[in-house]
């Protein structure tokens, strides 16, 4: 599978999210909007949808950057580091070298963002440029930059926006119901059958869209591995770096949970027993000795 055809497929999926983002939205506010009688839920909804939409496609990269506390880089500040992203993004065929910002923090981390090629952007901490060697370093902002070349930037943007979005909603309809929205009288009326489907929905639709956003494969991760590998004729680079990242314990408190699955490995503290069962459930990234083995295993 080329670099040309996972962004072709990239690109598809994600018009396709957006559409069943607006879908999914407008049938949640025609629910709400019966169950509680009240028709300007459901205008409320569709306007929300399509606009929340727009606002996304053009502005997710400054969004992801303000969520996470980073700033961008001055010119000549990290020199390092913008010699690596430059050359990378010139061996992979990037129209532009995307804008380089920095999150203060010790913990070792990074992640890219940006609607397409021209408009990216990558983060690192100011942890991972101290503690990393430099061809670790280069192998991080390999991968970052595959994520960039494949548009998994602008598809995984547009699956925390509709995860975090449909949430948002089926809390406001069960606190809306809390407060008066499903009356007795509604109830006795014959509503009460509407407001049950109402409330199972609002419970099941923040899973299903946690699922669909799942649902983008987890192979994003080994293809960026692998377009990593391909930049930098490395693999044991990255794999140096993965093993140093999942080493680290240091949480990144910075961090926004809705943007997590955007980062190279989760920037927040690793938890045990059953919540790391839960969290490898329905975990965004594959686990990192899964990864570490397949770069290992890598020939160039």
């Amino acid at each position: 599978m080329t670099a040309y055809s996972i962004q072709r497929a990239n690109v598809w999926k994600t018009w396709l999210l957006m559409m069943l983002f607006i879908g999914l939205i407008i049938g949640l506010s025609f629910v709400f909007a019966q169950a509680l009688r009240n028709p300007s839920i459901l205008y409320g909804g569709v306007i929300f949808a399509v606009s929340f939409n727009i606002l996304t496609y053009w502005f997710s990269d400054r969004w992801v950057m303000a969520l996470n506390g980073a700033r961008e880089v001055g010119r000549g500040e990290l020199p390092e580091v913008e010699r690596l992203l430059e050359n990378l993004a010139i061996t992979a065929g990037l129209p532009v070298t995307p804008k380089l910002y920095l999150i203060e923090s010790e913990a070792l981390n990074a992640f890219a963002t940006g609607r397409d090629p021209k408009h990216a952007a990558v983060a690192v901490t100011s942890g991972i440029v101290a503690r990393l060697k430099p061809r670790e370093l280069e192998g991080v902002l390999a991968h970052e930059l595959s994520h960039v070349r494949h548009y998994d930037t602008r598809l995984m943007v547009v699956a925390g926006v509709l995860a975090g979005i449909v949430a948002i909603l089926a809390q406001m309809f069960i606190r809306l119901s809390w407060w008066g929205g499903g009356r007795r009288d509604d109830r006795e009326g014959g509503n009460g059958f509407i407001i049950i489907i109402a409330f199972v929905l609002a419970l099941l639709a923040p899973l299903f869209a946690q699922l669909l956003q799942l649902a983008i494969s987890r192979k994003r991760e080994f293809m960026a591995d692998s377009g990593a590998v391909i930049l930098t004729r490395n693999p044991d680079a990255l794999a140096d770096a993965l093993e140093r990242l999942a080493g680290d314990d240091k949480p990144l408190t910075s961090a926004a949970p809705a943007t997590s699955h955007l980062f190279i490995v989760n920037p927040f503290k690793k938890s045990k027993g059953f919540v790391a069962w839960m969290g490898n459930l329905f975990a965004t990234h594959p686990p990192i000795e899964e990864r570490v083995r397949a770069l290992r295993g890598m020939g160039v």
